[in-house]
């Protein structure tokens, strides 16, 4: 049933695809934007996304809330419309549009060859943050969770992978085993640190405890990798503004623990900048 199901969304996005390809990548952002700002609240739990939210700013009232949203929903289906434009982003008419801000800290990594872990959360358009570290030249993979959709993951991953950043390592044990194989051949990791974990510990993230993964902090236990924060944030429509923080060098007394929630701290951080453009749909605290 579930097969049924995901092909005729693959139907879907494909003819939607078709049709922004046809339209170009400003229009097409700007109407997956309010697309989803219609259909995204009937497929997503409100109940959810209320309560994630809330965790963040508790004393928020129903405006402010529902302004946290709705922006949401924007930037998601904007999102969703550009993945069919990353050519464009990585060599095209839209690679002028992402400024980096510590683009000096990048070239300084790629000059000594030294490894890090990136971090970051789904902001903005998250893809764009591994495909500006991958054009810089720096020897990068990139995990990632597949979608559920199996016809729809064969188009992400070979967009990911010809665009984004060739070395995609699927979350897991036998991504983990390829990702030790690429560390050990002097390949830096970048990940999401927002999203929920089977295999990870429970640590605070807005004062709730959340499974978080600990994939970082191992990295940099076991091999003394500095950990490199990157935030994205949507300035205008297809501009981007991406912000790379210094190396985080933790001292040998931290523990896997310590470092996951300082990671989380800073994850809160970020998400409280720009409420409007991270992804609450979620189930973090579940």
């Amino acid at each position: 049933m579930n097969k049924i199901k995901y092909f005729f969304q693959f139907i879907i996005i494909i003819i939607l695809f078709f049709i922004f390809k046809i339209l170009g990548a400003k229009i097409s952002s700007f109407l997956g934007g309010k697309l989803f700002e219609l259909i995204g609240p009937i497929f997503r739990s409100k109940k959810i996304i209320n309560e994630n939210i809330k965790r963040a700013f508790p004393d928020i009232d129903e405006r402010k809330l529902n302004k946290i949203k709705s922006s949401m929903w924007n930037n998601y289906g904007r999102v969703f419309a550009e993945y069919i434009f990353m050519k464009n982003f990585r060599n095209g008419d839209l690679s002028e549009n992402i400024i980096i801000d510590g683009i000096e800290i990048l070239q300084k990594i790629k000059r000594s060859n030294q490894k890090v872990v990136f971090i970051s959360g789904h902001f903005s358009n998250f893809e764009l943050m591994a495909m500006q570290i991958d054009k810089l030249e720096l020897k990068i993979a990139a995990i990632y969770r597949p979608l559920n959709n199996l016809f729809l993951n064969r188009i992400m991953e070979k967009i990911r992978k010809k665009y984004i950043c060739k070395n995609q390592i699927k979350k897991g044990m036998g991504g983990l085993k390829e990702l030790m194989k690429l560390n050990k051949d002097g390949f830096s990791t970048a990940l999401m640190i927002d999203q929920r974990v089977s295999q990870g510990i429970k640590s605070n993230f807005f004062n709730t405890e959340a499974f978080t993964s600990t994939i970082p902090a191992q990295l940099n236990k076991k091999f003394n990798i500095p950990i490199v924060p990157i935030f994205i944030e949507r300035q205008k429509s297809l501009k981007f503004k991406m912000k790379v923080y210094e190396p985080i060098h933790f001292s040998d007394n931290e523990t896997i623990d310590s470092i996951t929630q300082q990671l989380n701290k800073i994850l809160e951080e970020m998400i409280l900048k720009n409420p409007d453009h991270w992804i609450w749909t979620h189930n973090r605290w579940k």
